[in-house]
């Protein structure tokens, strides 16, 4: 079964986008992966095109749009806001049909400081949104039936840092 799921942001140009590069790459025909946000840059921040491909991952198509976009789309599975309401950050709000979870992380994009600096940023942003993914693909299909179960284990993965605070 094909599921669509949305990573909506504040910008669309750093952490929706890694999330949603990887699970393109990583959720095969399973997954459909698409990301947005409220008030768009217009751009995808370097350092992530930079963190995906030092990954592997495929960038192409991948542009910062605005959930406007999605309006008249067919409808999602999953609504995943990473904004970071931690730094007083306005996270989009959504409604709709749809089991909707907040994995919020601090945004790489807002880091100061050398490129050295930057990279090390996306590379713990990245780190945490591949542990996610990671889990979110490891859901057994008895949990995608029960929408009170899927609720809990995507709130409960959203919760999810690497244990050692390294990508």
């Amino acid at each position: 079964m094909n599921r669509s799921v949305l990573f909506l942001c504040t910008g669309n140009s750093a952490r929706s986008v890694l999330a949603e590069a990887t699970l393109r790459a990583w959720g095969g025909d399973h997954f459909t992966a698409f990301s947005a946000g409220s008030q768009p840059t217009g751009q995808v921040n370097p350092f992530a095109l930079a963190q995906l491909q030092a990954e592997g991952m495929p960038i192409d198509g991948l542009h910062s749009k605005s959930w406007d976009v999605f309006v008249d789309a067919a409808p999602m599975d999953l609504v995943i806001t990473v904004c970071d309401a931690a730094a007083a950050e306005a996270c989009p709000v959504v409604f709709g049909d749809f089991i909707r979870s907040h994995w919020g992380l601090p945004d790489p994009a807002a880091v100061a400081g050398s490129n050295a600096d930057k990279a090390a940023a996306f590379a713990q942003a990245h780190a945490i949104v591949k542990l996610r993914l990671r889990a979110l693909l490891a859901l057994p299909e008895s949990v995608w039936s029960d929408r009170e179960a899927m609720q809990h284990a995507l709130d409960r993965i959203g919760q999810l840092l690497p244990a050692d605070g390294t990508p």
